[in-house]
């Protein structure tokens, strides 16, 4: 461990913001702040860094946020940052603070942009995994996950009754580009027929066996999630398939989109939050440095920086098993 004493500590949120992320940064500004360190707030991501947006932070600054979706701090994407001259930049304007820790909230692209700046210029980063995506390697958890799931939940349990009213065929997309988390989860959770996902190869002639077959069984309600990254393309182009194929199905679609983002953080996430948070000003503290602050079995894991950035969380395939068992 590095034992180079932390005084002042960074915050910031980078990359798709997730319900819970607010609570992340009042639990780093009031550890630290407990611990007699000066906490800063940088605006907007790494572009804040750029920019010189950065604001000192106390106890009050973060009060009354913990219920609050989004993150006060903000983000954005930050071209200059990917460049050596940016990363210059950004480093000038942590050292005319004093900012000597950073706490990094965000994903696989965030932690990628913490470990070579770290590595560059030698300031300790900590990475807590605030993704709705839950593909973060060492944790089980990611802040935002359970809140955008349940959203998925609540949503499809309610197309579920005008599908049922109407004996239709829905397809509903949910979140996931590269990962399929949302989708198996709340498909499960929701009975769906078929939960299409992107670590698995859809099988467009499987799918419209099964929805044949249930059509012979007069089973006339069927629900399908998908997840946004599946192979076809999403929704739109697979409802095109199956209502080519079976024109006499009333097909629907429904996109959930970005109310999946949004919405007050579940309680589950306020916890997740709060206990990374405090964690994270911990490892800066006592020289614990460029790890990524996770859940494995209910207790805190670190994960280097570089593995967390390299790794993906792997959907097992007796997920998919059991979603063909219970679909029956």
């Amino acid at each position: 461990m590095d034992k180079r004493k932390v005084t002042k500590i960074g915050v910031l949120t980078s990359g798709g913001d997730a319900p819970g992320m607010n609570a992340a940064v009042r639990a780093v500004v009031r550890t630290g702040n407990y611990y007699g360190l000066s906490v800063f707030g940088i605006m907007r991501g790494y572009s804040g860094m750029v920019e010189d947006d950065i604001v000192h932070m106390t106890n009050r600054s973060v009060a009354n946020i913990i219920q609050r979706g989004g993150t006060i701090l903000k983000t954005a994407r930050c071209l200059e940052f990917r460049e050596p001259a940016g990363r210059e930049k950004a480093y000038h304007n942590l050292v005319k603070h004093g900012i000597d820790g950073l706490v990094v909230i965000g994903g696989d692209g965030s932690f990628r942009g913490a470990q070579q700046f770290s590595s560059e210029y030698d300031i300790p980063c900590i990475g807590l995994p605030g993704t709705i995506d839950k593909d973060i390697a060492g944790s089980d958890v990611t802040i935002g996950f359970d809140t955008a799931v349940n959203t998925a939940v609540e949503a499809i349990d309610k197309i579920r009754d005008t599908m049922d009213a109407h004996d239709r065929l829905f397809l509903v997309e949910v979140m996931g580009r590269d990962a399929g988390y949302i989708a198996l989860h709340s498909g499960i959770a929701t009975g769906a027929e078929n939960i299409l996902i992107p670590e698995t190869d859809t099988d467009i002639e499987e799918l419209i066996q099964s929805l044949n077959e249930k059509e012979r069984r007069k089973k006339l309600v069927n629900l399908v999630v998908v997840a946004e990254g599946d192979k076809f393309g999403g929704a739109e182009n697979i409802a095109k398939i199956i209502r080519e194929r079976i024109p006499a199905a009333d097909t629907r679609v429904c996109i959930l989109g970005h109310i999946q983002r949004g919405g007050s953080p579940t309680c589950s996430d306020r916890l997740i939050a709060s206990h990374m948070g405090y964690y994270a000003v911990e490892s800066l503290m006592v020289g614990r440095n460029n790890v990524m602050v996770g859940v494995i079995n209910n207790k805190i894991h670190y994960t280097p920086l570089d593995k967390a950035v390299k790794e993906k969380q792997k959907i097992g395939q007796e997920w998919m098993k059991i979603v063909k068992i219970l679909a029956s």
